[in-house]
């Protein structure tokens, strides 16, 4: 355990990064980012061009979520004010 210990300190001192490298490079956030323009492009279909999971798009892109958050409480809102009043 103390040598595994040593070798990592010593890894990290050189510099090199330690463990699993992200799945999503700059390269692919920004490939991302420019099929979302698209009209016709969903969540599902750039996170299968890119080889990734929809959690891991959301991830990637968070801008995206709570965007669609505030139209579904908006939308929501919506519904509730065409309801009849009790």
């Amino acid at each position: 355990m103390a040598n595994t210990n040593e070798g990592l300190a010593a890894a990290r001192a050189r510099g090199q990064r330690l463990g699993r490298p992200p799945a999503m490079t700059p390269e692919k956030v920004a490939y991302a980012l420019q099929l979302l323009a698209e009209p016709n492009r969903t969540m599902t279909s750039i996170a299968k061009l890119l080889g990734v999971s929809r959690s891991t798009l959301y991830s990637a892109l968070p801008s995206l979520v709570p965007a669609q958050r505030d139209d579904q409480a908006a939308a929501l809102q919506e519904r509730l004010t065409q309801l009849p009043p009790d």
